[in-house]
């Protein structure tokens, strides 16, 4: 589990096909390896990755079919900036939100607008993730977490400040730049519990539409 807490940029060093899997070298930047071992998660932008080589100032992780399908690393290239986070401690301080580093899908930024301290971009979220947005909740973006502090539909704002474009690669986007979402987790199993004996059917899980809530209540 992660809190969205970025610890350090990196950079990705090499990418090369891997059985069905690519194998990644993401240079680690200022990350502190002296607790990494074997077997442990670092998330890349926001994706769960597990370490399966690593030195002091790199490490390696394989990216499986799914997670290309799910993400942006699928047109990653070498020398792209990355943000690290490291598997969080049960005695760590919780700064952001829960984040699991399972994304949900890609983004697409839209605009940015400067302020005299901060900097508004707004992103489009794909579709079928529009009802899981809520105005003050949390967003997990590139691994970061951030606050959604307005919604249009599959649209959203966020409102960044310049320490976390300094410390993440946020300070990077453009208009047209891909991100990875990953939605509150809280929202997730929510929907899953609405259904309830229906999630043990086949179809169930497809997303809970205007017609199940009428169906249960939760609309007139």
């Amino acid at each position: 589990m992660f809190t969205g807490i970025i610890e350090a940029v990196g950079t990705i060093g090499a990418m090369q096909p891997f059985g069905e899997d690519i194998r990644l070298r993401i240079d680690v930047g200022t990350l502190d390896m002296s607790d990494v071992k074997l077997g442990d998660s670092i998330a890349a932008n926001g994706v769960c990755l597990t370490v399966v080589e690593f030195s002091d100032q790199h490490y390696s992780v394989d990216v499986s079919p799914e997670t290309l399908k799910r993400s942006g690393f699928a047109d990653y290239q070498v020398g792209m900036p990355v943000n690290l986070e490291k598997a969080m401690l049960a005695s760590s301080r919780f700064g952001g939100h829960i984040v699991s580093g399972h994304v949900d899908g890609v983004g697409e930024v839209l605009s940015l607008h400067p302020g005299d301290k901060w900097l508004e971009i707004w992103v489009k979220a794909p579709d079928n993730l529009a009802r899981y947005l809520a105005e003050k909740g949390s967003i997990t973006v590139d691994g970061v977490s951030l606050t959604v502090n307005r919604i249009d539909g599959a649209r959203f704002m966020l409102t960044l400040i310049p320490h976390t474009l300094q410390e993440t690669i946020i300070g990077t986007y453009k208009v047209g730049t891909k991100v990875n979402l990953e939605v509150d987790v809280v929202a997730r199993y929510l929907e899953r519990l609405m259904l309830g004996d229906k999630a043990a059917q086949p179809s169930a899980g497809q997303g809970i539409d205007e017609a199940f809530l009428a169906k249960h209540g939760y609309m007139k």
